[in-house]
């Protein structure tokens, strides 16, 4: 569960946002410059609201009336980026143990095996970076952050650097993810067909405002 209540002045542009979820997959839709991605990052803690609260799973991680806020690194968050953000120095297998470490985490051999085998990464274990194919390293970016054992993951525009070949490669694993992966997501866009195969619900942003919210069919 996602509920969200925000205000944030960025220079001349101004963010309110309100809205609750329990939607497997939050499509945040708009066009450049609608305030999606301060809003993400809002969530994630990396940037903190003027005014109001963000609370995830039960939990509140921002109240700004009662001077709340967590940190990042404690709101157990998995964040994609447009860019996979992979370290070139290290394997696939090493960047995908580097959630798991950082959050001081057990080995779990059955968990990896399942992200490994949902995203289809197993042959790529041994390579580095910059031996893939964009798809294949924002595979390795989304069994990262599923390996660190999140309870929401956020997703700004992962599609967005890739041509279109890629995207169609790499939309049905975000959909197997939805369906199987048991871990709500945030996934912004400004493409209305990707979020009309992947979103469970849509908020629908426009020059810093929530103009809609609901179902896919608030797209049409």
């Amino acid at each position: 569960m996602l509920r969200v209540d925000i205000e944030k002045q960025l220079g001349e542009f101004s963010l309110h946002a309100s809205f609750a979820s329990e939607g497997r997959a939050i499509g945040l839709f708009g066009a450049s410059g609608a305030g999606k991605t301060s809003l993400v990052n809002m969530i994630a803690g990396l940037l903190r609201p003027d005014r109001g609260t963000i609370v995830i799973d039960g939990e509140t991680v921002d109240d700004s009336a009662a001077g709340i806020h967590v940190p990042t690194w404690r709101r157990r968050i998995g964040y994609v980026f447009q860019d996979a953000r992979l370290f070139p120095h290290l394997t696939v297998a090493q960047n995908l143990d580097y959630g798991r470490r950082m959050n001081r985490l057990p080995p779990d051999a059955s968990q990896h095996k399942r992200i490994v085998d949902l995203l289809d990464i197993g042959a790529l274990l041994d390579r580095r970076p910059g031996k893939l194919s964009g798809g294949e390293r924002q595979r390795v970016a989304l069994g990262r952050a599923l390996l660190s054992k999140p309870r929401l993951l956020l997703l700004d525009e992962p599609l967005g650097a890739l041509d279109e070949g890629r995207k169609l490669e790499i939309l049905p694993y975000l959909v197997r993810l939805r369906d199987e992966a048991n871990v709500p997501m945030v996934y912004v866009s400004h493409d209305a067909a990707e979020l009309r195969q992947l979103a469970t619900q849509i908020v629908l942003l426009k020059q810093g405002r929530v103009t809609s919210f609901g179902g896919v069919k608030v797209l049409t």
